[in-house]
């Protein structure tokens, strides 16, 4: 009797059931499954949500030894002690580590992406450009909240709407706060339909959110071609620490423009950005450890987050007023709130206001102009922090 209580008692001991010692590990755990609810019943963002909210699940369950976050506490990594002592997150962690995921999302981003409409409308290169002021404004009052500048210049690229940018920049700057930093970053892109359009009725009215713009000029093969080339040159040699991102994301653009790569930009586009996506998800996800993630940083940083994106979308849509003004009526100010880089869900949102204001208005192709510029902005913004905050 005696040998058959202490092989329960063994089992039980030896079982994840055992490491529950924190409460904060429960209260990890329901949030998992939260954000697995709203990634599949309710559609946020679910390639990617859904992926995170497994990596979450899998980090903090005891006993299941997949990552390891004293293995990246310091900024230099041990690849031989990773190697020897990781589990399968922590390998996979690696890529993200490396700059690799967030890269190739971009690779993929630029094979899917139209950079048409903002070469047949210059303009809404700025109405992107505008609508980072949320980046700034966000760092602005990180800093103001105790911050350090690395940590705010990671929080502000939320404001940036753009998930892989902010990965990006978070696993040099702030790789402790990677995991509520993309979280919050994912979240808020899902509720770009809920965040923007109140701003917009608040910030337009009825008469400039009516207003019909012009059919675009048709954009020949040549500019297309031409333009990511130049794209790269010019901002590389301003700025190159943004060479990672900005140079795939046009080397993307470039396969699917030039006629002659068509098999390269439909891998980009489709198997290699989900497995990417796959690995990225699940990675990200695991350095949301219970004892990291709880905190009251993490409440700061999901309200700044969310303050970012609403600058973000005032910003550009107080840019696209003043276009408005500038050109006598002739700009929709809504399309300037498609500046922040949430493609193509930030345009269609522009659209749909559009029409309620005017069912006979076709904004959804005028807004992809400032809609696509807000990634080459948002991937500059990041460039320009990095800069300053990575020495």
């Amino acid at each position: 009797m005696g040998i058959i209580i202490d092989v329960y008692k063994g089992l039980i001991s030896g079982s994840g059931i055992a490491g529950f010692t924190d409460i904060r590990q429960v209260v990890m755990l329901v949030l998992a499954c939260v954000l697995l609810y709203l990634g599949i019943a309710k559609k946020f963002e679910p390639l990617l949500l859904v992926g995170i909210a497994f990596g979450m699940l899998l980090t903090n369950l005891p006993g299941s030894q997949m990552y390891h976050p004293e293995l990246w506490s310091g900024m230099e990594m041990d690849f031989a002690r990773v190697l020897g002592e990781g589990g399968l997150l922590d390998l996979l962690y690696i890529g993200v580590k490396l700059g690799l995921y967030p890269a190739l999302i971009f690779l993929g981003v630029g094979a899917m992406t139209d950079f048409g409409p903002m070469i047949a409308n210059p303009s809404s290169l700025f109405m992107g450009a505008a609508a980072q002021g949320g980046i700034f404004a966000a760092f602005a009052l990180a800093v103001v909240l105790g911050f350090p500048g690395n940590v705010a210049a990671s929080i502000g690229i939320i404001g940036g709407a753009d998930g892989p940018t902010a990965i990006w920049l978070t696993k040099i700057l702030a790789p402790d706060y990677l995991g509520p930093i993309a979280i919050a970053a994912y979240s808020y892109m899902a509720l770009i339909p809920m965040i923007q359009p109140p701003l917009m009725r608040l910030l337009t009215t009825e008469k400039e959110r009516s207003v019909k713009m012009d059919q675009l000029r048709s954009v020949s093969k040549t500019e297309k071609i031409v333009f990511p080339v130049m794209v790269t040159i010019a901002v590389i040699l301003l700025l190159p620490s943004v060479a990672p991102l900005l140079g795939c994301l046009m080397l993307g653009n470039l396969w699917k423009e030039c006629g002659v790569a068509g098999r390269l930009a439909d891998t980009a586009q489709n198997a290699l950005m989900n497995i990417v996506t796959i690995f990225l998800g699940v990675s990200v996800g695991a350095t949301a450890v219970y004892d990291r993630f709880l905190s009251v940083d993490t409440v700061k940083i999901i309200l700044l987050g969310l303050l970012a994106f609403g600058f973000a979308t005032a910003c550009g849509l107080l840019f696209g007023k003043l276009m408005c003004a500038v050109t006598h009526g002739k700009v929709n100010p809504l399309i300037g709130s498609a500046g922040v880089s949430a493609v193509p869900m930030a345009a269609r949102v522009s659209q749909l206001e559009g029409q309620k204001a005017n069912p006979s208005n076709f904004l959804l192709m005028h807004a992809m102009g400032p809609n696509v510029a807000g990634v080459i902005g948002s991937a500059v913004a990041a460039g320009c922090l990095l800069q300053i905050f990575g020495a």
